[in-house]
């Protein structure tokens, strides 16, 4: 399918660089009027995964099912945006809290990852299993969108025919890549918010599970690819971090992607190796779009006029009901 290099994106003039055009999207917009309904699943290995609805009056039967980035939550700006640019349309929607990013913390020592598929496909049988939509599209944010393409490309021709669309922006599909992408001076800000959370999580998994850990394990951890090697791989079955990057990168699931399937990765994300932007790759499928805008920061997208609706969901919304 075709690489969409002419994005109709345009940044506002007074958002002049990537960070500013992540950050202000993401910490000064404010959101009103999206109101979740709770819901707390079990999922088949004895955990939890808390999913919040926020249904729409309509009846028309159709649902979005949307994930969120790393150490997010349905609560995130940019998800709460694209909540409302659905619900206002008329459509469904079931937001998910990864293990352990609901508030509380997950009953078992393994948490989440960016290619635990195993939840969203818990999710989606859960929803398909209410056996009320006669359609339903995925939307997903930077680690949420590389685990909605790995689910896609996984489940191949054998989707759910419900299932109809996909929409993916700012996905880090080369794990490894982005590790270090990550790592470099120019997003040491981002990179120890991250690891500040996530050490604070795996603090709790430590006093919980005391055996499991080196004593010395978070004195180990400087970076995010070290949580990964010591947490993140042993804890969920791979060798190492290089193993877990390999195994769960999306970029290696796009061949088989069986749905119209947008990806929205800016040129100027701080968070994206070069390799995120798979244009060679993508040329070759029958499914799968690539679109890349010059601008837009990571998970930002900030219309150049003030007004409420975002680009990337007036995007996601052309796409998915055209």
């Amino acid at each position: 399918m075709p690489v969409i290099s002419e994005s109709s994106y345009r940044s506002p003039f007074w958002l002049p660089n990537r960070h500013l055009q992540t950050i202000y999207p993401n910490i000064l917009r404010r959101i009103e009027g999206v109101h979740y309904q709770r819901e707390r699943i079990d999922t088949p290995d004895g955990d939890f995964l808390d999913l919040d609805w926020c249904k729409s009056p309509s009846g028309q039967h159709r649902l979005v099912i949307m994930s969120h980035g790393l150490e997010g939550d349905t609560h995130r700006t940019y998800m709460k945006g694209m909540v409302r640019a659905f619900r206002q349309q008329n459509w469904d929607v079931l937001t998910w809290n990864y293990r352990g990013c609901s508030g509380e913390n997950n009953r078992l020592i393994k948490a989440y990852h960016s290619g635990a598929t195993y939840d969203l496909a818990t999710v989606v049988q859960h929803a398909l299993s209410l056996d009320v939509y006669q359609e339903v599209v995925m939307v997903g944010f930077s680690l949420g969108g590389n685990l909605t393409l790995k689910y896609l490309g996984e489940q191949g021709t054998q989707l759910s025919k419900l299932i109809t669309k996909s929409v993916i922006f700012s996905a880090p599909v080369d794990l490894a890549a982005c590790a270090d992408e990550i790592s470099k001076p120019h997003n040491f800000i981002y990179a120890k918010r991250f690891l500040r959370t996530l050490k604070q999580k795996l603090k709790a998994k430590i006093e919980r599970y005391p055996d499991a850990f080196a004593p010395d394990i978070m004195q180990q951890i400087k970076t995010l690819r070290d949580f990964d090697n010591l947490y993140t791989a042993p804890v969920h079955g791979f060798e190492n971090a290089q193993d877990y990057y390999k195994q769960c990168s999306a970029r290696y699931f796009l061949d088989t992607i069986a749905i119209p399937t947008l990806i929205v990765n800016a040129q100027n994300d701080s968070f994206l190796a070069p390799t995120c932007y798979p244009k060679t790759q993508v040329e070759k499928l029958d499914q799968v779009f690539l679109e890349i805008p010059r601008k837009g920061g990571h998970c930002g997208f900030a219309p150049a006029k003030q007004r409420d609706l975002y680009w990337s969901e007036q995007r996601a919304l052309e796409f998915v009901q055209r």
